[in-house]
């Protein structure tokens, strides 16, 4: 390669890694060199563990979906009348009833973010789109910073039929994150089945139990998922129980 040819070739792509690090400076995927000449990884593909509403867990591996942003998990939104809840739980608490309906789940790479997380597109084992449904069903929204619009139309359905997140009122995560920037790395959390089966030695289904017997929202919701009679502490239907609580 003529010498001229070579250094305008290496200025080029030095302008261009300018470029987009400047323009992802926030906390999806920050541009390195290995994602530019790096070897592509393959596709992961395996049962996944939920992590919060936009991570999962794979063979060790974490990974980030590609386009949409969720609930922190200690984020708190308000529902339809107004009562926090924890919007950051009930967004990986859908997923991972989601993901357990049709295992496993692949995600193909779309790069790294700067916690080396690989961020991905994923699919159920069905050929569902992880990360449309989430949008779709109000428990993430596009993030059209990194998605270009690309869930823009499931989330326009999402906020018109009032679910999940579109039901109450919300701060953006990307907000929340701004406004709780004392620790910006992501927390390290524990796989949600882990969490679970550590609340589920605490809490039995054998002693039949009314809201005011009951000291806490996780307790609740434990209840309303495991339990034959938990339904019943959801008196008015809308997927919330023991309202005083949650």
């Amino acid at each position: 390669m003529p010498r001229r040819l070579f250094f305008v070739t290496v200025a080029a792509a030095g302008a261009l890694v300018a470029q987009t690090a400047m323009q992802h400076s926030d906390s999806m995927p920050k541009l390195n060199l290995s994602n530019l000449i790096g070897p592509k990884p393959e596709p992961i593909i395996g049962v996944a563990s939920v992590i919060d509403g936009d991570t999962i867990e794979i063979h060790g591996q974490r990974i980030r979906f590609n386009g949409i942003d969720a609930p922190e998990s200690k984020q708190y939104c308000d529902d339809a009348k107004g009562f926090e809840y924890p919007c950051g739980r009930r967004s990986a608490e859908a997923l991972d009833t989601f993901l357990a309906a049709s295992r496993p789940v692949q995600c193909t790479f779309v790069t790294w973010d700067r916690y080396h997380r690989f961020v991905g597109n994923c699919q159920r084992g069905d050929g569902a789109s992880v990360a449309a449904w989430m949008v779709e069903h109000g428990q993430a929204l596009d993030w059209s910073r990194y998605s270009h619009g690309t869930y823009a139309r499931q989330q326009a359905k999402a906020e018109a039929a009032k679910v999940g997140l579109w039901a109450g009122t919300f701060q953006a995560p990307w907000d929340w994150r701004t406004g709780h920037a004392d620790n910006p790395q992501p927390a390290i959390s524990q796989p949600l089945g882990t969490i679970n089966r550590q609340v589920a030695q605490t809490y039995s289904c054998q002693l039949r139990r009314t809201c005011p017997q009951i000291s806490s929202c996780e307790e609740a919701n434990w209840y309303l998922q495991n339990c034959s009679w938990g339904g019943k502490l959801d008196r008015d239907k809308d997927g919330i129980p023991c309202e005083s609580l949650c």
